[in-house]
């Protein structure tokens, strides 16, 4: 008891909120972007922080479980860019709509799936997210659709929901996320042209991870000013560090109209499981950006400096975290997984039950909504 009311006398003397300095953005076809100063809550800060350090241990945990072999498949991992996920959704509603690639667990942690569902669907667990069906690239709840295998596939899909909430007349934007690999997709430039001329409520986010597979950008593209890329459109070019306080302003932005913007971020792993990502760019490399801009970091560093929490307080949300990973992790490889008959299951929703031809033509599976 005495120690808890040593806790809670210490907490008071934290300060409520701080104001910080933030990078001007890089604007496009737009007058003024957003404020250079941004004010956080202790609250906030400390939900960015364990929203963060629970995705950067879920990922972490994930390349453990695919070396065991326990993940098979493809498998992306996101650490080093979780600001990007988390800063947008604190940026829009839950009612609004997110779609993006493949590198989708910290967006699926984001918009609200339980770290046990994520990693079941990893392993392929009955209690997955998606039954164990959907594995790394194809993970989806409400008002999120993926996690799309196809690069650059998921940018017109995403207009397309943009349009169904104009046409429906709701007061909610999509967010239609792709990586620099895939901004220079011909269907992209298709797609900035429809939502343009239809006046979409849709805000395009090129993830700027500086290299799409194992290809740099500067090799990749003649412009690198992706957040320019929609020409006709205003865009804008966030660092990593600001995107928690700027996203607000676009999501009004998008309301009246389609946005664009760059997040400039960076990840640690490699493309994918099968890359060690190191024969295209250095070790120093990497630990350059560890030291100089990891978005945990640069959070922690800000949060203890203006004395809205302190280095013990993070450290017991790290212990917490890596507990609930722990366990979760635990779940993900005990769960069984789906049987047979349920193979076919949830191809459409809301449908009468309808037989699916198996391997062969006398193997029949039932499929239930």
């Amino acid at each position: 008891a005495s120690r808890v009311m040593v806790a809670s006398r210490n907490y008071a003397d934290f300060a409520n909120e701080a104001t910080f300095e933030i990078k001007k953005c890089d604007l496009h076809r737009l007058e003024e972007g957003p404020s250079t100063t941004a004010v956080m809550t202790r609250e906030e800060g400390l939900h960015y922080y364990k929203t963060m350090q629970t995705i950067r241990r879920m990922e972490l945990k994930s390349d453990q479980l695919y070396k065991q072999k326990i993940i098979r498949g493809f498998c992306h991992l996101y650490d080093g860019q979780e600001a990007c996920c988390v800063g947008l959704e604190v940026a829009i509603k839950p009612t609004d709509h997110v779609i993006t690639a493949y590198r989708a667990h910290g967006f699926t942690y984001a918009r609200g799936v339980p770290v046990r569902e994520i990693l079941a669907e990893l392993t392929g667990r009955k209690g997955g997210c998606v039954k164990g069906k959907g594995g790394s690239m194809h993970m989806y709840t409400k008002n999120f659709y993926g996690g799309n295998g196809i690069v650059g596939a998921q940018v017109p899909l995403g207009a397309g929901i943009a349009l169904a909430c104009k046409y429906f007349g709701k007061n909610e934007v999509c967010l239609t996320l792709y990586g620099d690999g895939a901004a220079n997709q011909g269907q992209i430039f298709e797609t900035y042209n429809m939502a343009a001329l239809w006046k979409l409520p849709c805000i395009f986010i090129c993830e700027n991870n500086r290299y799409g597979m194992g290809t740099s950008v500067e090799r990749a593209a003649a412009s690198t000013d992706y957040y320019k890329r929609g020409d006709f459109i205003p865009g804008l070019r966030v660092s990593t560090v600001t995107v928690f306080f700027e996203g607000r302003g676009v999501r009004v932005g998008g309301m009246y109209g389609p946005i664009l913007m760059e997040l400039q971020t960076y990840r640690y792993h490699g493309h994918s499981m099968s890359d060690p990502g190191i024969s295209y760019r250095t070790r120093e490399e990497i630990q350059e950006v560890r030291s100089k801009s990891d978005p945990i970091t640069l959070l922690k560093d800000r949060m203890v400096n203006n004395n809205l929490a302190s280095i013990e307080e993070l450290k017991e949300i790290d212990v917490a975290v890596r507990k609930e990973i722990e366990e979760a992790a635990q779940f993900a490889t005990t769960d069984p997984e789906p049987p047979l008959e349920e193979l076919g299951n949830h191809i459409y929703f809301n449908e009468p039950p309808f037989e699916v031809r198996g391997p062969n033509q006398w193997i029949r599976y039932k499929s239930v909504s």
